[in-house]
């Protein structure tokens, strides 16, 4: 299902960068040509958007299958245990992060499109509308943060969490760092903090009452759900800058995932720390309104 959210992404941000492309409306600059849609500044941002967002999807969908094959065919006992504890963390935030992303990227897409978009001829509706099942069957969003929060994080008091993000951090020390690589790899390593801390907080606040923890699970999977896309991008980009130079090999190419990581850096990875903080705080509030105070 979550790569079910990713494919309708990609499918509605195929299409709004095709329209984008031939949309002519208004001009950039006083003076100026009219210009397609796609020279305006807010249109190249909500599909920077959505382009980011299908990037990490598609790495984070993509290193759960790998970690799918080693937790059943690895051959070392303990690494095929911690392989499967990681996929048991990797599930849901595929199934969660990823169909809750599909839903922003085809709202995007309509957005896109303008009035075009919100009518039937252009089909930009109908991406929207059935990316908007995938957060609810096969276990909702609150289910699938509840899975994670209470049956992966609280059931063996952290230890898989703790094992999981260290690997992050490990694996990120390995990097050999271009000036391109800087900005994305100082946002992972905050987030790795982050999530440590507020890994900390919900152990913590799970123990004395695990509702705290279920009132603000989806707020710590969406920070994970980043942190792990952005974990991912960092290694793409790596080896992106790795290629370059190098013969026959689509320079265009690598310098747009390059580009798309510094986006994902700076417009999405922020995002990890407003969940972050959101779990923490909001919680009691959600336990202490009444019922009829709704």
């Amino acid at each position: 299902v979550g790569v079910e959210g990713l494919a309708i992404a990609e499918r509605a941000y195929q299409q709004a960068r095709e329209y984008a492309t031939q949309r002519v409306q208004g001009t950039v600059y006083a003076g100026t040509d009219r210009a397609t849609i796609i020279n305006h500044p807010d249109v190249r941002r909500m599909l920077l958007t959505m382009k980011a967002a299908i990037e990490a999807m598609r790495c984070v969908a993509y290193y759960t299958s790998a970690i799918f094959d080693l937790a059943s065919k690895e051959r070392d006992p303990n690494r095929r245990q911690q392989k499967d504890s990681d996929l048991g963390i990797l599930i849901p935030i595929v199934k969660g992060w990823c169909a809750e992303l599909g839903n922003e990227v085809t709202y995007l897409g309509i957005q896109v499109h303008g009035g075009m978009g919100y009518i039937e001829e252009t089909g930009a509706a109908q991406h929207f509308r059935d990316a908007r099942i995938t957060p609810i069957y096969e276990g909702t969003t609150g289910i699938q943060a509840n899975d994670l929060i209470g049956r992966k994080l609280l059931r063996d008091k952290g230890a898989g969490m703790r094992t999981f993000l260290a690997d992050l951090r490990a694996e990120m020390a390995e990097l050999t760092l271009s000036n391109a690589e800087k900005q994305l790899h100082e946002a992972v390593l905050s987030g790795i903090r982050e999530l440590e801390s507020v890994t900390d907080w919900a152990l913590e606040i799970g123990a004395a009452d695990p509702r705290l923890c279920q009132a603000s699970s989806v707020g710590y999977l969406m920070a994970l759900g980043y942190l792990t896309g952005g974990f991912l991008m960092a290694k793409s980009t790596n080896a992106a800058v790795g290629m370059l130079g190098t013969d026959g090999v689509d320079e265009s190419f690598l310098n747009s995932k390059i580009l798309t990581a510094q986006f994902y850096a700076t417009h999405l990875m922020p995002r990890l720390h407003a969940h972050a903080q959101g779990v923490r705080n909001s919680s009691s509030a959600v336990m202490e309104l009444a019922e009829e105070q709704f």
